[in-house]
This record gives structure tokens, C-alpha cells and sequence, in this order.
């Protein structure tokens, strides 16, 4: 993006942007702040429709465990919706496919309590994960399954 501005930049000679190119950078900068403010948005929906269609088979929380987090998103929407640092809950999952598969589960939390009782809670249930039908070693834990 600062290629971009740069060459409208040195294009203009220095001198006075023209109508043009103050559209071009208002595009640039609205697409770029339009993309930062909706990308929680478009990563829940690409993780909700992600692996939908794979297989499943059952698996089994072994590890449950909290973790503090600092907010360190460079995206300013994340930032202002995450000012605060957070509590990181995450289910860590075994389960059976081409051998014994590892995969895990995050969710974040404003509260270390709620994070713990929330992973406490599935501590040793079975789940239904997705797994990749060209790679079994890869999971997907989908928030509609828990």
C-alpha cells in the first residue's frame, strides 16, 4: 500500500494530488479500513463453513488448560474489541485416524473463572471433529459441534 501512495506520489511530481488520485488513495484507505473492521466477521464466517463437509470421528478432550493473553492484533478493529488483555481457553483433542492425532480448540475470554469452568466443563468428553480426507492429521473442532 505504500508502493501505492508512494507512485502517486512521485506520478504528481510532488505537486497537489488531483481529483483522480484523491479517489484512488480514498479507495485504498476505505477498502483498508473496511477489511479491518470486518474481519471478525469474515474469519468467523471462513471458520464456520471450513471443514464443514470432512468426515468425522470422535474425539476426546485430554487437556484443558487457561492462558493469559496480551492483545497483540495489528488490525485496529480486533484492537478496539479486544483493549484489554484476555484469558485464551483450549481443549486439546486425541483421536483416532491413521494412528493416534493431537489437535486443539481456543476460545477467549474477558474472565480467568469463566475460561477455567468452561474448559473444566469438557475436560474428558467425547466430541465430533472434522478431519482433512487427504491429511487425517489435520482437525477442525467446529463451535456448532461442542
Amino acid at each position: 500500500m505504500n508502493l501505492l501512495i508512494a507512485s502517486i506520489f512521485i506520478h504528481s511530481g510532488g505537486g497537489p494530488l488531483t481529483g483522480h488520485e484523491v479517489i484512488v488513495v480514498s479507495l485504498v484507505v476505505g477498502i483498508g479500513l473496511l477489511v479491518s473492521i470486518c474481519w471478525d466477521t469474515v474469519d468467523g464466517l471462513i471458520k464456520r463453513f471450513y471443514g464443514r463437509n470432512w468426515p468425522t470421528v470422535s474425539a476426546i478432550v485430554d487437556i484443558v488448560s487457561v492462558a493469559y493473553m496480551e492483545d497483540d492484533s495489528l488490525i485496529p478493529a480486533q484492537k478496539a474489541s479486544l483493549d484489554n488483555p484476555y484469558y485464551q481457553a483450549t481443549l486439546t483433542y486425541i483421536y483416532q485416524s491413521s494412528g493416534e492425532q493431537m489437535g486443539d480448540y481456543s476460545r477467549r475470554f474477558g474472565d480467568k473463572d469463566e475460561a477455567e469452568a468452561w474448559a473444566n466443563s469438557y475436560k474428558g468428553e467425547t466430541l465430533k471433529v472434522h478431519i482433512d480426507p487427504r491429511d487425517p492429521t489435520r482437525s477442525i473442532l467446529r463451535e456448532e459441534d461442542l
